[in-house]
C-alpha cells in the first residue's frame, strides 16, 4: 500500500513539475521582452535557479545527515542529466540554435568550473593530503566563481545581452504583477514537485536495498533534473532556443557553484570518492561534444542528429552506470 501511495504522488509531482515549468518559461520570457535582455540571460539566471532549487534543497538536507555519496552523486549526475538527456531530448524536439556569446563564454566557462572542481575536491592527487574532500575554504571558492558568474551575466544584460535568436513577436508581455506571480508559482511548482518526487522515489528504491551512490546518481539526479527537462522541453516546443540552451548550461553552473558551494560552506567536510571522477570525466566530455557540434552540419546549431548522438551517449552511460554499481 505504502509503494501505490509513493507512486500517486510521484504522479502529483509530476503535475506540479509540468505546470511550473510552463509558468516559469511564460514568465520569465515576458521579464526578458520587458527589461529588453536577452533571453539567454534570464535563462542562466531567473530559469536556472529555479530549476537548480530540488538539487539546493536535496544537498542541504543530504550534506546535514552525513549522506557525501548523495551530495556529489546528485549534482554530478543532474549535470549528465541535463548535457546528454535533457539537452539532447530538446534537440531532437526542435533544433536547438546557439549564440555565439553562449559558446565562447558560457560553455567554456561551465567546462572551466568542472575543471576546477575535479581538482579541488582530488586533494590527494593535486595536494598530497591524506582524504579527498570538499572543505569549507572549496565552498568559498566555489561560491566566488558563482559571484563571477552572476557579475559577469548582469553586466551582459545591462549592455543589452547578445541578440536574441527568439522571435520576440511570439513572447506574450504581462503585467509586472502577473509575470511575478507566474515566476514564483512556477519555481514553487518546481520545487515542490521536485521534492515529492525524490522523496517517494527514495522510498521506493531503499525498500530494495538501492545503495547511497546509485540512489544519487540514478533516482535523485533523474527526479531533482526533472524541473531542467520539463522547461527546457516547454521552451524547445515554444521554439525558444536562447531560454532552452541558458536553462541547461545555468543549471550545469548553478549546480556546481552555488548548490555544491553552499553545501560545503554549511555541512564541510564532504568526503568525496574518487570513483565519482569517471562521472565527471562525462560531464567534461558533454560539455566539448556541445562545443564542438557547434561547427558540424549547421554551424552554432544542435541538430535533430547531434541531439541523438548525446541521447545515445546517456543510454551508454546508464549501461555503464549499472555495470559499475
Amino acid at each position: 500500500m505504502d509503494t501505490f501511495i509513493s507512486l500517486a504522488l510521484i504522479a502529483v509531482g509530476f503535475v506540479l513539475l509540468i505546470k511550473g515549468a510552463d509558468y516559469l518559461v511564460n514568465g520569465a520570457s515576458s521579464l526578458a521582452k520587458r527589461f529588453n535582455a536577452s533571453d539567454i540571460a534570464i535563462g542562466l539566471t531567473v530559469v536556472a535557479m529555479g530549476t537548480s532549487a530540488p538539487e539546493l534543497v536535496v544537498n542541504l538536507i543530504s550534506g546535514a545527515k552525513g549522506a557525501n555519496d548523495v551530495v556529489f552523486g546528485n549534482i554530478i549526475g543532474s549535470n549528465i542529466f541535463n548535457m546528454f538527456l535533457i539537452l539532447g531530448l530538446a534537440a531532437v524536439i526542435y533544433p536547438i540554435t546557439v549564440q555565439k556569446n553562449a559558446l565562447w563564454k558560457e560553455v567554456p566557462y561551465s567546462l572551466a568550473i568542472t575543471v576546477v572542481f575535479w581538482v579541488l575536491v582530488n586533494d590527494k592527487l593535486f595536494f598530497g593530503a591524506e582524504t579527498n574532500e570538499a572543505s569549507t575554504i572549496d565552498g568559498i571558492i566555489l561560491l566566488a566563481l558563482f559571484l563571477i558568474f552572476l557579475v559577469y551575466v548582469f553586466l551582459n544584460m545591462s549592455n543589452g545581452g547578445s541578440e536574441s535568436t527568439t522571435d520576440d513577436e511570439d513572447i506574450e508581455l504581462y503585467g509586472s504583477i502577473k509575470t511575478t506571480v507566474l515566476i514564483v508559482v512556477g519555481i514553487s511548482g518546481l520545487a515542490f514537485g521536485g521534492q515529492m518526487i525524490v522523496d517517494n522515489a527514495i522510498k521506493i528504491a531503499e525498500s530494495f536495498g538501492v545503495s547511497q551512490r546509485l540512489i544519487g546518481l540514478t533516482i535523485l539526479a533523474a527526479g531533482t533534473s526533472l524541473p531542467e527537462l520539463a522547461t527546457t522541453a516547454v521552451a524547445a516546443f515554444h521554439k525558444k532556443s536562447d531560454l532552452a540552451v541558458g536553462n541547461i548550461i545555468g543549471s550545469n553552473i548553478f549546480n556546481l557553484l552555488l548548490v555544491l558551494g553552499a553545501t560545503a560552506v554549511f555541512n564541510a567536510p564532504l568526503t568525496f570518492d574518487t570513483v565519482l571522477n569517471t562521472d565527471l570525466y562525462i560531464v567534461m566530455l558533454g560539455t566539448v561534444l556541445l562545443f564542438l557540434f557547434m561547427f558540424t552540419f549547421n554551424k552554432y546549431k544542435l541538430d535533430r542528429v547531434e541531439g541523438g548522438v548525446f541521447l545515445l551517449g546517456f543510454v551508454a552511460y546508464m549501461i555503464f552506470l549499472f555495470q559499475r554499481l
